[in-house]
């Protein structure tokens, strides 16, 4: 087995999970592809993975040395590219780590769409909305929603969504109708855990961007849910448009605080590194662009 071809198989278990499941994907017995991981070890020296009955996991050489044939991978797939790109159909599989709230209501049709449209690409969407590390865990791309992005994120803007503090006509009846940020220290509010600053919630108050303090007996680490609880009167949830939208829409949570809304998130594709983007990537990239500027643009008109 010539290099080349142990970085491929290496980075396909990786990708994939176990021996098994890469060993399945290319037709071979689960053995073979244990037996050329090993060889590949014994040639480095190294131990790139340690093993167990549920998981691989990468040793800190392994995590190295995947990053390196990424590199590599991408380098030989940018040749192939650039000598036949004219002709080229988009091919091969990408694994994609999605938000679960935006990833089900707003991305899965458009992702069904496109593999519909590109049958020689396969998809793996991965639903979570905790922040991946896209190399040690074998990601070619995630949709994060946010207001600031870490130093080092190789990132590109998709688009933005807004966000809204809600409650249901009930709990506002009952408890009255806050009129600036500050009155929300005296109300339940619904606080999603996934957010370290989960109790500091952010206002535009005279021009400036300002932190108040909130106070809940309920939360969650699902958007979905704290709306839910809004719209049984339990309290007050700050959340984005694409999860309150329903609820508005079904007249079960109301908009509040609305002169003093947060500013917008913003929707990004994050990407492993700055290394060479594989063709494949590309395609669902812009694909995804021009079908959230449309919906999004569709949503704004329909709203005037």
């Amino acid at each position: 087995m010539d290099r080349l071809e142990a970085m491929t198989l290496f980075a396909r278990v990786v990708e994939r999970g176990s021996f098994a499941a890469a060993a399945e994907q290319l037709g071979v017995a689960r053995s073979v592809v244990t037996r050329r991981i090993a060889a590949l070890e014994t040639h480095l020296g190294v131990k790139l993975m340690a093993r167990s009955t549920r998981r691989l996991t990468l040793t800190t050489a392994g995590a190295a040395y995947l990053e390196r044939c990424r590199v590599i991978l991408n380098l030989v797939e940018a040749a192939e590219i650039d000598a036949a790109e004219h002709r080229l159909t988009p091919r091969g599989h990408l694994r994609l780590g999605l938000p679960l709230g935006f990833g089900l209501t707003r991305l899965l049709p458009m992702l069904l769409e496109f593999a519909q449209r590109y049958p020689e690409i396969s998809l793996d969407l991965d639903y979570t909305d905790r922040r991946l590390n896209l190399i040690e865990e074998g990601f070619d791309l995630s949709i994060r929603i946010t207001d600031h992005l870490e130093s080092g994120d190789i990132a590109r803007k998709l688009g933005t969504c807004r966000l809204f503090a809600v409650a249901s006509p009930d709990y506002l009846a009952r408890h009255g109708r806050p009129a600036h940020p500050a009155e929300l220290r005296h109300h339940e509010c619904l606080i999603y855990t996934l957010d370290a600053s989960n109790t500091t919630w952010w206002f535009q108050i005279e021009g400036r961007l300002e932190p108040v303090q909130v106070r809940g007996r309920l939360g969650a680490n699902n958007g979905e849910a704290l709306v839910e609880a809004a719209a049984r009167g339990l309290g007050i949830a700050l959340q984005p448009d694409f999860i309150v939208d329903p609820a508005l829409a079904a007249g079960t949570v109301e908009a509040i605080l609305e002169p003093f809304a947060p500013p917008a998130l913003g929707i990004y594709v994050l990407l492993p590194s700055n290394r060479y983007t594989p063709y494949r990537v590309r395609v669902l990239i812009d694909f995804l662009a021009t079908r959230l500027r449309l919906s999004l643009t569709g949503e704004r008109t329909s709203a005037l």
